[in-house]
């Protein structure tokens, strides 16, 4: 797993008009909570933010994170706001995070195979990867960066559910700790016959002539 170190910096102004002030600065407001700890209002680096961020990883991993050089703390992300039409990043929102409390987050699929199964090697067939990433429950050190999915084998017909997903160990998918897993067990990835609604569609015209 990457290991991320953040250090970030002591804000005293808080409030629209001094976020405002910092991002003109080239900093990043942050929120710091969690735990048996007041919160903290703090600032990051706008361009070290940046490369972090590059990483996919940074968003479901554990963060080596301390304000002022101070005592290191574990944290993980759990909210960042972007502006809308430009790459500037408004404002970070951590967790802190300790071994014996399981956490909630959301981390990415990464789909394997694909265009090597028998489903992608064929011009008639289309893969429909509907949910890229999923919310799940674990202790922070069984937090995975990623959740692999084989569809290598994948043909025409074939689909694969919340249910289907080989999740590591200790790593529980929220949607399942509802009580009700058949309704919560959504279609992840599915096929279909590239041109079949079209046809369907004409199919539908002419019967109606």
């Amino acid at each position: 797993m990457a290991i991320f170190k953040v250090d970030a910096e002591i804000r005293e102004d808080v409030g629209k008009g001094a976020s405002r002030r910092l991002r003109h600065e080239g900093l990043v407001p942050v929120v710091l909570y969690g735990g048996d700890r007041d919160p903290r209002n703090l600032t990051l680096n706008h361009n070290k933010v940046l490369r972090l961020i590059e990483d996919e990883a940074f968003f479901s991993s554990i963060i080596e994170f301390s304000a002022d050089g101070g005592k290191k703390q574990k944290v993980v992300l759990k909210d960042m706001q972007r502006h809308p039409s430009k790459p500037v990043i408004m404002h970070m929102d951590f967790m802190r995070v300790d071994d014996k409390h399981e956490i909630v987050m959301h981390v990415p699929l990464h789909f394997e195979g694909g265009e090597s199964s028998p489903a992608g090697k064929s011009s008639r067939v289309m893969i429909d990867y509907q949910i890229n990433e999923v919310e799940i429950t674990c202790f922070p050190k069984d937090l995975p960066e990623f959740i692999s999915v084989d569809v290598s084998e994948f043909k025409k017909g074939d689909n694969l559910h919340l249910s289907d997903l080989k999740l590591p160990k200790g790593v529980t998918l929220v949607a399942f700790t509802h009580g009700d897993d058949h309704a919560h067990d959504a279609v992840v990835v599915s096929t279909s016959a590239i041109g079949q609604a079209s046809t369907d569609d004409a199919d539908e015209e002419g019967a109606e002539a």
